[in-house]
C-alpha cells in the first residue's frame, strides 16, 4: 500500500480548502464533494477532516469519524434524491483501485445496476 502524509494528501488539501471542490455537503468530522472523474450521474466522495489511510484503518482509532462519513453519505443520497438507489463503494489498497490514501466512501447512483455490472 501507498502511504500518504496529510502534507501531500489530496483529500486533506480538499479538505482545508487549499484545493477547490465541489462540495454538497459538511459536517464537523467529514466532507462531501463531486468526483472529478464521475463514474455515474452522481458520484461523490465523502472522506473524514482526519486523515487515515483505509476505511479500516479510520475505523480502527475512530468510530465516530466512520459512523459520521456513512451518516453524512445517506445524507447527501437523500439530498440528491437517490436515497432508495444508491452504491457506496469502498476500495482498499491499490490493487482493489484506491488511489488516494485517504479513507473515503463512493456515493454512486444516477444508472441502473445490475449484478454483473459493477459501478
Amino acid at each position: 500500500m501507498t502511504s500518504q502524509t496529510p502534507s501531500d494528501c489530496l483529500f486533506c488539501k480538499i479538505v482545508a480548502g487549499e484545493i477547490p471542490s465541489d462540495r454538497v455537503a459538511e459536517s464537523e468530522r467529514s466532507i462531501a464533494f463531486r468526483d472529478i472523474s464521475p463514474a455515474a450521474p452522481i458520484h461523490v466522495l465523502v472522506v473524514p477532516r482526519r486523515h487515515e489511510p483505509t476505511v479500516g484503518a479510520l475505523a480502527a482509532v475512530s468510530a465516530e469519524d466512520l459512523a459520521d462519513v456513512f451518516r453524512l453519505a445517506s445524507r447527501v443520497a437523500e439530498q440528491e434524491g437517490v436515497a432508495d438507489a444508491h452504491r457506496m463503494i469502498v476500495n482498499t489498497g491499490s490493487d482493489a483501485g484506491q488511489t488516494i490514501f485517504h479513507a473515503h466512501v463512493h456515493l454512486i447512483a444516477g444508472a441502473a445496476f445490475s449484478e454483473g455490472r459493477m459501478l
